[in-house]
């Protein structure tokens, strides 16, 4: 069940920093019939709806260049008939999750739910004595479930979250919202970062998306330096909150709970080596579980977009 929505005119001014673009009455009005019908197919129609775009839009080579490159180049010893199973694979995973997003399941009673080792988590906010936590996550199996699953067993969330276009994106806003996530714009992430972490809210980032190299921290990714956001790694060096890697791979009949860490942040480190350390530790979590399911990753994001160039070399 999702929590009561606040009231429409708050609702609304808070989530318009979210958005691109303002969307039309008319573009609004559609994603929300959309949605309504949505939400009546059920968890299992929809995984066949899903499925059925995803094969769609890779018959139709949406990004269907980009999915493939990234996979031959993450995976050198697949074959290319390997690489295009995964990749389409991974469209209907991608659809699935945009789905989860705005419909929401995780209470419904046909839901398998296998919650691993989430008492870590539970028992990590018992330790910090009314402090917060920080999670890192990614485009992974249902991770647009995860806040609702952590609504549903009580814990308070803010969540950095990117804006995006669209009418759908704006009720899946709306919907990350209800849920009971506090979203922090990217823009001075840190700052709200670390005043969620004061008020013992469970902070959350995908750690996944490519940054500008001005911005990001470039750590191994596949074998390759890639742009990482580094926001998650700095509120950790800055408060010394616990880490989590948290997961939810997608399985036959729900979702499995993958939970990994606690990431320490060494005290005494000189904190740029040290954040370093800490956001290539936990990326390098991150893709030993892409590797072991890699059709449930994202493969059309432009992960590597952004060049690296080594440091130059003094004298």
């Amino acid at each position: 069940m999702r929590s009561a929505a606040k009231a429409a005119k708050p609702l609304e001014v808070s989530l318009e920093r979210f958005l691109a673009r303002p969307v039309s009455r008319p573009a609004a009005l559609n994603a929300r019939i959309w949605v309504a019908a949505l939400r009546r197919l059920g968890p299992r129609l929809r995984r066949v709806l899903a499925f059925g775009l995803g094969s769609l839009a890779f018959a139709l080579g949406i990004r269907r260049r980009i999915a493939l490159e990234n996979l031959r180049r993450a995976f050198p010893e697949h074959s290319p008939k390997a690489c295009r199973r995964i990749a389409r694979a991974s469209y209907g995973h991608m659809f699935l999750s945009a789905l989860e997003g705005v419909c929401g399941h995780i209470l419904e009673g046909d839901i398998s739910l296998e919650l691993g080792n989430w008492h870590d988590l539970e028992e990590a906010l018992e330790r910090e004595g009314g402090g917060g936590i920080l999670v890192a996550s990614a485009h992974f199996g249902s991770w647009e479930l995860m806040a609702e699953l952590m609504a549903a067993r009580g814990m308070r969330l803010a969540a950095v979250v990117r804006p995006l276009a669209g009418a759908f994106n704006a009720q899946l806003f709306k919907a990350r919202y209800e849920a009971g996530m506090a979203l922090i714009h990217p823009r001075g992430a840190l700052r709200h970062m670390l005043r969620a972490l004061r008020e013992g809210k469970v902070v959350v980032q995908l750690i996944d998306q490519s940054l500008a190299a001005e911005k990001a921290i470039f750590v191994p990714f596949f074998g390759r330096m890639t742009a990482t956001a580094p926001a998650l790694s700095m509120a950790a060096v800055v408060s010394k909150a616990p880490t989590y890697l948290v997961l939810s791979e997608r399985t036959r009949d729900g979702m499995r709970i993958l939970v990994e860490g606690p990431f320490v942040v060494e005290a005494k480190a000189d904190s740029k080596a040290e954040l370093s350390r800490h956001l290539g530790q936990l990326t390098a979590a991150l893709e030993a579980h892409i590797r072991r399911c890699p059709e449930q990753w994202m493969w059309v994001h432009r992960r590597w977009k952004v060049p690296y160039t080594p440091p130059s070399s003094e004298g």
